[in-house]
């Protein structure tokens, strides 16, 4: 007798493969402002270097440490802390939208699209973590800075794609965004239960229902920027006073804008808000983070204690190392034990090289690293160590991906050609064409077995 055919194994997934069109376009929109300002970052930290090191580096200290604010409200700060406390809650700001609008329509919206870039990301938060104990544990330092390599600073990674002018397929950078917003919402994460001081209730209660009252003008549809900047503020000064990170207060008011438009909106208030920040966190926010926060002096005794404290060297080994391991093998293991297979014209060096570029963690990680940390002399040396770290992965990435930008520049050929200048690149077209061809295919197939 013969047995019931078995049934067909389900198709599996291309990993980076080529994306949909509209999150193409998605993608490609965001990763031009991200390059543009990754610039900016990158030109703010080398202007901070030469000036640090330069026989105008007292000016430096000054101006860094300069303080200003209002004493009774608990804001006498330096200018440091104002742009690591206040400006780069813009950044935040920023990022939580991004988060909201992944989660809501993005590549995390769904278990299946969102697997691969979360496993690869927990665990490029895992291992450098690791390898940051085991390194300073066994060197007698200080457990303390575990957290400082676990940031991938997407910023300053595409700044270097971009002074690589590499042809790096859209799959492979919409990976990598969506593996640092990942990465990012485990930084605030981390901040806000690790890194908080004596916390006052009384502060966080006020900051909570400052939170309630957005969340509610959001959903009586309420515009106005005067309703919203105003609370921001005082949202954002009493996180600040109640002992949780104040950077904390922008990632929670981005989650709570809405970023799905009613029918009667061309644009919904997180895209609105995030077209409005992006410039000012891009252009100014960062970069004078980046300013007060990568002026390090980069001396002999400086580099070398880099190599040789254990718990500076855990900072570069998590960063080099362990970013990629857990990067690289959480997304081996997450192909390799669910559905997804590949992409046939990309190989898992392409992957390789993706996880030694995300070993770039820059403004997170310092940040981290001054709240990890505490007096001069470490916050330097993690500062350094951090600066180190980043450059070596940096350029080993940039070794990597230079030996496949061959391959690369034909995919990319390949997914950006419109020959009939329609808008529309052809590569989408054509897949339409052959989807319609093998529907009509299969029609004719089955007239063919019912006739017979």
């Amino acid at each position: 007798m013969v047995g019931a055919p078995r049934p067909r194994p389900r198709p599996r997934s291309y990993f980076l493969g080529v994306l949909p069109l509209p999150e193409r376009q998605e993608v490609t929109r965001a990763l031009r402002t991200e390059t543009v300002g990754g610039l900016v970052l990158l030109v703010a930290a080398v202007i901070a270097l030469a000036w640090a090191n330069s026989p105008f580096g007292d000016s430096y200290e000054r101006i860094r440490d300069f303080h200003f604010g209002i004493p009774a409200l608990g804001l006498d700060l330096s200018v440091a802390h104002w742009t690591a406390d206040g400006l780069l809650t813009v950044f935040f700001l920023f990022a939580g939208i991004e988060l909201k609008r992944e989660l809501v329509v993005g590549e995390l919206r769904t278990p299946a699209t969102a697997t691969l870039p979360v496993v690869a990301a927990l665990c490029g938060m895992v291992v450098p973590a690791a390898v940051y104990t085991a390194t300073a544990g066994f060197g007698g330092g200080s457990l303390g800075g575990w957290a400082v390599p676990m940031a991938t600073d997407i910023a300053f990674a595409l700044a270097v794609l971009a002074v690589l002018s590499t042809h790096l397929p859209a799959a492979l950078r919409a990976f990598l965004l969506t593996l640092a917003v990942v990465d990012d919402l485990g930084a605030i994460l981390i901040i806000a239960v690790f890194f908080t001081d004596d916390l006052n209730l009384y502060a966080l209660a006020g900051a909570f229902g400052c939170l309630v009252v957005f969340h509610l003008l959001q959903r009586m549809r309420v515009t106005g920027w005067w309703w919203y900047v105003p609370l921001g503020i005082t949202t954002w000064a009493l996180m600040y006073n109640g002992g949780v990170h104040a950077t904390v207060a922008g990632v929670a008011m981005g989650m709570i804008l809405r970023t799905v438009r009613d029918k009667d909106e061309q644009e919904s208030p997180g895209e609105r808000t995030g077209h409005l920040l992006h410039p000012l966190s891009a252009g100014i926010a960062v970069p004078l983070f980046a300013l007060f926060a990568a002026g390090v002096s980069v001396s002999g005794s400086a580099l070398g204690e880099v190599f040789t404290s254990a718990e500076m060297l855990g900072v570069v080994l998590g960063l080099v190392l362990g970013k990629t391991l857990g990067v690289f093998g959480g997304t081996y293991l997450a192909v390799r034990y669910t559905r997804a297979r590949l992409n046939p014209d990309l190989a898992w060096a392409d992957v390789f090289a993706l996880a030694v570029l995300a070993g770039i963690g820059f403004t997170v990680a310092l940040l981290i690293g001054d709240l990890s940390f505490a007096g001069v002399t470490q916050t330097e040396h993690v500062k350094a160590a951090v600066l180190v770290g980043s450059l070596a992965s940096a350029l080993l990435a940039s070794v990597l991906l230079l030996r496949r930008n061959r391959v690369y520049r034909v995919l990319y050929e390949k997914e950006t050609v419109d020959a009939d200048a329609d808008g529309i690149p052809d590569i989408y077209q054509r897949d339409a064409e052959g989807a319609e061809d093998a529907e009509d295919a299969a029609g004719v197939d089955e007239q063919d077995r019912a006739a017979g």
